[in-house]
């Protein structure tokens, strides 16, 4: 789930990915070898905000939980 400023802008699982995570490991290590603490990007799903036209300013607050693991918690920063 993400929440900017509290308000919830996505909210999916990854049973509903395109490609299953087996198939990105797969398909990833084809090219590379995969090592512990290897980031696979799996993209994302509807909510972002480029389509709404919404977009982060300094001061928001952005929030990414995942289920079981926690909350990653930052401010946004205008530089």
């Amino acid at each position: 789930m993400l929440r900017v400023n509290g308000v919830v802008e996505q909210d999916d699982n990854t049973r509903n990915l395109i490609f299953k995570i087996p198939e990105l490991i797969h398909w990833a290590s084809q090219g590379v070898t995969l090592k512990p603490g290897d980031y696979i990007s799996t993209g994302t799903p509807p909510g972002v905000g480029f389509p709404k036209g919404k977009f982060l300013r300094g001061g928001d607050v952005v929030e990414a939980e995942v289920e079981g693991i926690g909350v990653l918690r930052n401010t946004v920063v205008e530089e």
